[in-house]
């Protein structure tokens, strides 16, 4: 699936993450700030990658502002951004939950 227009989900307060999503050409690029990146960069960033993966999206620009959220937080934050993006918020992939 093609993203369709940019979309937010999250918030930048404590224990939340932020993920914006937009149109990409080459792949999934990821633009994360965070301060525990050095700790746990690679599991967020495969964490939004795999919802990505899950909807079928093979090119997005992810922008990630994480202020310490729990892996399902960002999770739930990524499908957010995701069927925003897709333009499915009445018509959720079950499955991918």
């Amino acid at each position: 699936m093609e993203i369709k227009k940019t979309a937010i989900a999250g918030t930048l307060e404590s224990s939340d993450v932020q993920i914006m999503l937009s149109q990409g050409t080459d792949g999934i690029q990821f633009d994360l700030e965070s301060d525990v990146e050095k700790q746990y960069g690679k599991a967020i960033k495969a964490t939004v990658a795999d919802v990505l993966k899950a909807y079928g999206v093979e090119n997005a620009n992810a922008k990630i502002v994480d202020k310490g959220a729990l892996d399902m937080v960002i999770k739930a934050r990524a499908i957010a951004a995701t069927q925003r993006a897709l333009d499915i918020v009445d018509e959720p992939m079950w499955e991918v939950l």
